[in-house]
């Protein structure tokens, strides 16, 4: 199976999954009967970024070409793939990156995004049974040549521990910041929105902290966030809305809500679900350069970075975590 004919079925893959393929339909309504933060809405926003950013010939030809993948890998790896599953599809991009670089991938997806994993890469195999051979699912991938897994802070220690003898990408908690000048129009704070609220804030290229100018008015951002009211009608996230404004309240802290977010001035570039702190700033340039050296960011949405409402939009080769897994995966 030469590089080409790879190139070919992930095409094919995406044609698929723009389909209405009924099989396909019964999959996505499956996920989000297991998982309940996947919704419908969510389910397509990811498919739709996955075929837009992804599977399309020109980003998967340009993907293989400045890595120097070679047209047949004569040396093929069984590689472990420990799925996450705060978002639907979030281990998409490690499957297509074994399957391209011609290895064999072992998956272990996570039990909150199992379904539409395991249909597509079903759906792959019935084409071609050599494609058959370079997928398999196991809940302990063990005899692997090399590993990537995806967790918490807390099981990443241990991935550290299980696999420190083989080649690995290992990747922890990360998440998503914006530095705002306070001269943003509606369209941008608009956008800004769908940064904060996409999959419920629960990725890692969320944003989850603000960083605004002194005397900034938060008035136009709050109702500009008013475009995802309707999350408070979701039971999870009404859940974690109601939590946290108590805590807030109990705490005697100050807050802000229109109803759907809380913002509460916080130095953590985390928050929790339904929250987004924030933070004031003297000099915007001297913020943006701490947060480029600081382990835990992912993106930075700016003006001059990464643009507003594109936070959820990786290209192909937008790696996590900044490692290139593709090389990682050519070099084994």
């Amino acid at each position: 199976m030469n590089l080409q004919y790879r190139i070919r079925i992930l095409l094919d893959l995406g044609k698929y999954m723009r389909s209405g393929d009924e099989s396909w339909k019964e999959t996505k309504e499956k996920a989000f009967h297991e998982n309940s933060w996947f919704t419908p809405k969510f389910i397509d926003l990811a498919i739709a970024n996955i075929t837009t950013y992804y599977l399309k010939k020109e980003s998967l030809e340009k993907w293989v070409e400045d890595e120097h993948i070679p047209e047949f890998n004569l040396n093929p790896r069984k590689v472990g793939i420990v799925m996450a599953g705060n978002i639907p599809l979030v281990g998409f991009h490690d499957m297509i990156s074994v399957f391209i670089s011609g290895h064999h991938a072992i998956i272990k997806p996570s039990s909150k995004d199992s379904a539409l994993i395991r249909h597509l890469t079903t759906v792959m195999q019935s084409w071609d049974k050599e494609i058959a051979e370079l997928f398999s699912f196991s809940d302990i991938p063990k005899g692997c040549d090399a590993y990537i897994a995806t967790g918490s802070n807390n099981s990443s220690r241990y991935f550290e521990y299980y696999f420190k003898k083989y080649p690995h990408i290992i990747r922890r908690n990360r998440t998503s910041v914006a530095v705002l000048s306070g001269t943003e129009t509606k369209e941008e704070l608009s956008r800004l929105s769908d940064d904060v609220y996409q999959y419920f804030g629960l990725g890692c290229r969320n944003v989850t902290k603000i960083y605004v100018p002194e005397q900034y008015d938060f008035l136009p951002l709050l109702d500009a966030f008013k475009k995802y009211d309707h999350l408070s009608e979701h039971h999870k996230y009404k859940n974690n809305y109601d939590y946290n404004l108590a805590l807030q309240i109990l705490n005697k802290k100050f807050y802000m809500t229109n109803g759907s977010i809380l913002l509460s001035e916080d130095s953590s570039v985390f928050s929790p679900i339904s929250q987004l702190n924030y933070e004031f700033y003297s000099e915007k340039d001297r913020v943006i350069t701490t947060l480029e050296n600081n382990s835990d960011i992912q993106c930075i949405i700016s003006s001059e970075k990464i643009p507003f409402g594109s936070a959820q939009c990786p290209l192909i080769n937008d790696y996590a975590d900044g490692v290139n897994t593709l090389s990682f995966l050519k070099n084994l």
